[in-house]
């Protein structure tokens, strides 16, 4: 009869204990939803411009008017940077929205409302369309350096900004346009939107943006439940990362699509982009295997990088990064850090897909396959000669797996 009390207890604590740890899981998860996921205070604040007329853009209608624009999964991994999988009549789409940083606020409490002193204060009444052309112009100055062909970058950016396509960009258009210029990405996806592996544009209103719908958003992997992702052990993870992958032939197209991306932005026709995070979620691919580059927030223009990084306080070399993967090196006679970084784009991409292409690679090609992966992820951005080995590594890279793919179906 003890034994059978003891037991009873000993079960009724356990119980008791799975209760609170799966109530307390919950509402951590709960709490962090709320601060994730604020696309209605978004939309909210959009259209409320939208409606008063101070901003416009060929996604307002739909949005606000209409509402043929539905917000559906939030895939938000910050409050300030709100995105959704989405539904446009019968397109289906991410959005993008911008929000201020906010403070962790404690469960239960109103989140503070959307600063609106800064928000589309620009261009002012009375800027005429010359006046608006040297101002975007000025800006891609600062972000690109001075380059010759800048003229053609600004007829682009006010082509994309004319919403309603009706040969004029109005103010609303203009300050929506100019909004969006502040970011990285949106500039990135107008220079690159005749490009293989950039998602599709669809629309804007405002910092609000919508583009094209990846079907696979990670390089690797398997989506579980988060309740999941909370017990599995990280090593177990990363062994399953690898277990979740397409055959090798398919992975080696998604990886030629990567080394295509890594040139469109290498001295590309406005400037050289900087990778500054390249884990594999930022980067998926659609049914025929076609690499899309998911997130673009973190490539950056060299020059912004070199504005953004020179002369920082720094004491160790890693005081010096930008991002996750762009890093410079602390000159420690000064205490500043330089501007120039150390991995060009390519290392830093055959380090993501070393394990990716090995796993499963044909035997026949795997020496050469490990000697060219090698070269490439020891390849540096200071050495002489940089540009042709770059050139050199990613062709012949490039070379190798489509020689050994092009007759299979995969391919």
């Amino acid at each position: 009869m003890a034994r059978l009390s003891y037991m009873r207890i000993k079960y009724l604590f356990l119980s008791w204990l799975a209760v609170f740890i799966g109530s307390w899981v919950i509402y951590v998860r709960y709490n962090s939803y709320t601060e994730l996921c604020r696309g209605h205070e978004c939309k909210a604040t959009i259209c409320d411009k939208y409606r008063k007329g101070i901003i416009d853009g060929s996604a307002c209608e739909g949005l606000c008017s209409k509402e043929t624009i539905y917000f559906g999964k939030c895939l938000s991994t910050k409050p300030n940077n709100q995105m959704y999988l989405g539904i446009w009549g019968n397109l289906e789409g991410v959005i993008k929205c911008q929000m201020e940083d906010t403070l962790h606020l404690d469960f239960g409490t109103e989140l503070e409302p959307r600063k609106e002193i800064v928000l589309f204060d620009k261009p002012t009444r009375g800027t005429t369309v010359q006046k608006f052309k040297e101002m975007v112009h000025n800006l891609f100055k600062t972000k690109l350096g001075d380059q010759g062909n800048l003229r053609d970058l600004v007829n682009l950016i006010l082509a994309a900004a004319d919403g309603n396509k009706d040969g004029h960009v109005s103010l609303p258009e203009a300050k929506s346009a100019w909004a969006l210029l502040q970011l990285n990405e949106f500039l990135l996806m107008v220079i690159l939107q005749g490009k293989e592996h950039t998602p599709k544009l669809l629309g804007f209103c405002g910092d609000l943006y919508i583009t094209e719908r990846v079907p696979y958003t990670s390089l690797y992997g398997i989506s579980l439940p988060w309740i999941f992702e909370i017990f599995v052990p990280q090593g177990l993870r990363k062994r399953m990362d690898q277990w979740f992958t397409p055959s090798w032939p398919r992975k080696a197209k998604i990886v030629i699509g990567l080394l295509e991306f890594v040139e469109d932005i290498f001295h590309g026709p406005y400037g050289n982009f900087l990778m500054c995070d390249t884990s594999a979620k930022n980067f998926g691919y659609n049914d025929k295997y076609d690499l899309k580059v998911v997130d673009m927030r973190n490539v950056v223009p060299e020059m912004h990088l070199k504005d953004t990084i020179k002369d920082r306080p720094c004491v160790v070399d890693s005081d010096c990064v930008y991002g996750t993967d762009c890093s410079t090196v602390c000159d420690q006679s000064k205490r500043k850090c330089t501007a120039d970084v150390s991995q060009p784009n390519l290392a830093k991409i055959c380090l993501l897909v070393k394990d990716y292409l090995f796993r499963g690679s044909p035997s026949e090609i795997r020496e050469e396959l490990e000697k060219q992966i090698y070269s490439c992820i020891a390849l540096k951005a200071a050495t002489k000669n940089m540009e042709m080995q770059h050139s050199l590594i990613l062709n012949n890279l490039k070379a190798l797996l489509w020689k050994k793919i092009s007759h299979t179906n995969d391919s």
